[in-house]
């Protein structure tokens, strides 16, 4: 397979080669509290700040709450879920904040083949491909384990989970699960969640064995994203090609709500502000990121996209949140805060933007584009494309190892 590679002339490779480990930059209780950075795993070149986001502290106002007290929607936690810190959902989660776990592993990106059945690995740093892995046919999406030290390629024709080292880039195993499209893991560690989408189904399994018992949901068709509330006692999926959301007990598998967004909606990626209260949905066919409220369980508002909203990454400080617009060639970096598009970044001559993931500094988002073969790197500071990388095929779910956090809630680095 030809693989080229193609460096942006505005950016500039600055990252260091080795990343040596630092003092610790912030003790936070849960699996792996100990961190170290900050790190940069990434290149990029700073630029103005435009509604960056990319790589401070966090802030914000309503992003904290008071102090020494627990905000409502992170009270009652689901047990043996490590407790939020600053009543912020990513506030452990934060530039550099790599637990010792991750700390020594090569800043990569992992980008599957949805058209065939290999994983691209490419440095972070230089842009360059490190090696092709052969992940097996329909290769989904790049899923970080619950402990971060292992990568899980969703192939889904293959019938299989396919682990990964993120040490050495290399596959050390696979394990038979039918039809995965994607993958998550429960706030306490104890359950993965394995999104059936061709099925309709919902398999709730062992974290490690991956065998356990799947449920159809009605009125739940082709699920396929997830996040968990604030305080992890239920989650929301996505059902893409019925139009609707589904509020399902972490606990008990039960549903607790339904929400319908309309049969044509095709709702896709979900991810919760960093106060607990609202479900951000990327309604997909209807060009809106639709607010969802966590308690009560209504629809809130939208806010309407250029065209085909579909991945959603919240930036390193937890103001933003980097939206996806396939349709359109572009991101809309929304405000958390103020429920708006505040800057929009555009891929000069067009392109088709899917998935993503910030890198473990917050400088960069790595993109993948679906209908043209290549990977988009952009400098979080300006919203300048820094790289365009092409891998050829369908590039998915890719994920950009090593991300902060002290544990992963699956998808492709969705850490807390």
């Amino acid at each position: 397979m030809l693989v080229c590679v193609v460096l942006v002339s505005i950016s500039a490779c600055t990252s260091t080669a080795a990343r040596p480990p630092g003092p610790a930059a912030v003790s936070v209780p849960g699996p792996s509290a100990s961190t170290v950075g900050p790190s940069s795993g990434s290149s990029g070149q700073s630029g103005g700040a435009r509604h960056s986001g990319g790589s401070g502290g966090f802030g914000g106002s309503g992003h904290a709450g008071p102090p020494g007290g627990v905000a409502g929607p992170f009270r009652n936690p689901l047990p043996g879920m490590p407790p939020v810190v600053h009543n912020n959902v990513y506030s452990a989660a934060g530039a550099g904040m790599l637990s010792r776990t991750v700390a020594h592993d090569p800043p990569y990106l992992y980008v599957p083949d949805s058209q065939g059945d290999t994983t691209t690995v490419i440095d972070q740093r230089t842009h360059r491909v490190v090696r092709i892995i052969r992940s097996g046919s329909l290769s989904q999406h790049v899923n970080p384990s619950y402990d971060l030290s292992t990568l899980y390629v969703d192939a889904s024709a293959a019938n299989q989970l396919v682990s990964v080292n993120p040490r050495t880039a290399t596959v050390q195993g696979r394990i038979d699960v039918p039809r995965p499209y994607n993958l998550y893991f429960t706030p306490d560690g104890k359950q993965a969640i394995v999104m059936v989408e061709e099925h309709d189904e919902i398999k709730f399994v062992d974290p490690k064995t991956f065998r356990g018992a799947g449920r159809h949901y009605r009125g739940c068709d082709g699920p396929n994203h997830a996040d968990f509330s604030g305080n992890g006692r239920f989650f929301v999926v996505t059902c893409e090609f019925s139009g609707t959301l589904l509020r399902i007990s972490t606990l008990t598998h039960k549903v607790l709500g339904r929400l319908a967004l309309g049969s044509t909606s095709m709702p896709q990626d979900v991810r919760i502000s960093p106060d607990g209260k609202t479900f951000f949905v990327a309604a997909m066919m209807s060009d809106k990121v639709v607010l969802v409220g966590a308690r009560p369980f209504r629809r809130l508002g939208s806010i309407a996209t250029p065209s085909m909203p579909h991945g959603l990454m919240p930036s390193r400080d937890g103001r933003l949140l980097y939206v996806t617009d396939r349709g359109a060639g572009e991101v809309s970096v929304v405000s958390f805060e103020q429920h708006k598009i505040v800057d929009t970044w555009v891929i000069p001559g067009g392109g088709s933007p899917d998935m993503g993931a910030v890198s473990a500094d917050g400088r960069m988002l790595w993109v993948s584009g679906r209908y043209d073969g290549d990977v988009y790197g952009f400098n979080t500071r300006n919203g300048l494309l820094a790289a365009r990388i092409h891998v050829g095929g369908s590039p998915h779910g890719l994920a950009a190892w090593p991300q902060p956090g002290r544990y992963s809630l699956g998808h492709t680095g969705n850490t807390r």
